[in-house]
């Protein structure tokens, strides 16, 4: 009689499955968020406590720098120039074309400069990060340091989340400037302005609430970006498999972190500055 009642009412059992697959899926998040603030508490314990590897660091730096730094140029001059090719006709529809190099200023400073650059240090260090700590679990490196009294916490993982969190705003302030580059030769494609009058008028609708908020929430992306990659490469598992599934986690987590924090930057921002 049971296995009847079964047969009679699949919808129901599909519909049990389905709620089990989600339950499965939200448990599984927060279990990952509280396992990525467990790894940042280690962190802030951790990098406080001497010796202080200077030298790791500043490596790490260069290569989260020298890594990303093509890309984000790259990525950043276009989107000047096509930012402002889009914007230039409604402009000149109202009479407003003189605005152009200030509406493209506000608009990279604020939001588009940090969340843009944050994206793909996200995408070209972070997961370059993740699979490295995944290769160096799986293979026990990891293990190995501890057995010779060297704290991976400390070397490994420090430096490279504090090489994230200084060079992200490094490179945002170069994509900024790169950005702004691509605007003043879109401005030029269909007119002549010179750079000099392009950058006053750019500089000039910037005040230091558009740009201190800007940089500060950006040392937040790069710490959330180096956190969340050293965490899942820390903990990979299921051997070379797992190292694959670390980097492409790192990038996703990794994003998803940035669009957060940036959304309670900007409340934060408009709360402050009313």
């Amino acid at each position: 009689m049971q296995k009847s009642a079964t047969n009679q009412n699949p919808e129901l059992n599909i519909q049990d499955v389905n709620t089990e697959k989600r339950v499965g899926m939200f448990s599984a998040f927060f279990l990952e968020v509280g396992g990525i603030i467990k790894f940042s508490g280690l962190f802030f314990r951790e990098v406080w406590r001497p010796p202080y590897e200077v030298k790791e660091i500043l490596v790490q730096m260069y290569k989260v720098g020298y890594t990303s730094l093509p890309l984000v140029g790259i990525t950043s001059y276009i989107m000047g120039l096509v930012l402002t090719i889009q914007s230039r006709p409604i402009l000149v529809q109202y009479g407003a074309e003189s605005m152009l190099p200030s509406m493209v200023a506000i608009s990279i400073v604020r939001e588009i400069g940090p969340v843009l650059t944050a994206l793909i240090v996200a995408g070209k260090a972070g997961s370059s990060i993740g699979a490295e700590l995944g290769s160096m679990k799986v293979t026990e490196q990891l293990d190995a340091m501890e057995v010779s009294s060297t704290n991976p916490m400390k070397y490994i993982v420090a430096s490279r989340i504090l090489a994230t969190t200084f060079m992200i705003p490094i490179l945002v302030i170069l994509g900024d400037g790169i950005s702004l580059i691509g605007s003043f030769t879109g401005v030029n494609i269909k007119g002549h302005v010179s750079f000099l009058l392009y950058t006053n008028q750019a500089c000039h609708s910037l005040n230091f609430s558009d740009i201190i908020p800007a940089t500060i929430k950006t040392f937040f992306f790069g710490l959330a970006i180096g956190i969340v990659s050293c965490y899942k490469g820390y903990y990979t598992e299921n051997g070379t498999e797992g190292v694959g599934k670390s980097a492409n986690a790192s990038v996703v987590y990794g994003s998803l972190f940035i669009f957060i924090l940036d959304a309670i930057a900007v409340q934060l921002t408009d709360l402050l500055t009313k």
